[in-house]
């Protein structure tokens, strides 16, 4: 077992926002195919694919903050 394998791909995928297989679950997509788009369209575009990823991060915990049901007591 490599170092990636050990230690770095759980740690990611811990602390990862979920983005990826949120949108390979709604899309019908390979999840390991939509993080590759996102790896390689962000080294192409300079980055700005990391912005639509934050930004759909947030909206998912907005959402589900929203239909938890918690009140702002």
């Amino acid at each position: 077992m490599s170092l990636v394998e050990k230690i770095i791909q759980p740690f990611v995928e811990k602390y990862s926002f979920g983005v990826c297989s949120y949108i390979a679950s709604k899309w019908g997509l390979n999840e390991g195919k939509v993080r590759t788009y996102f790896i390689y369209s962000s080294f192409v575009a300079f980055g700005s694919p990391v912005i639509f990823y934050l930004a759909t991060a947030f909206w998912i915990n907005i959402k589900k903050y929203l239909r938890s049901g918690i009140s702002l007591k």
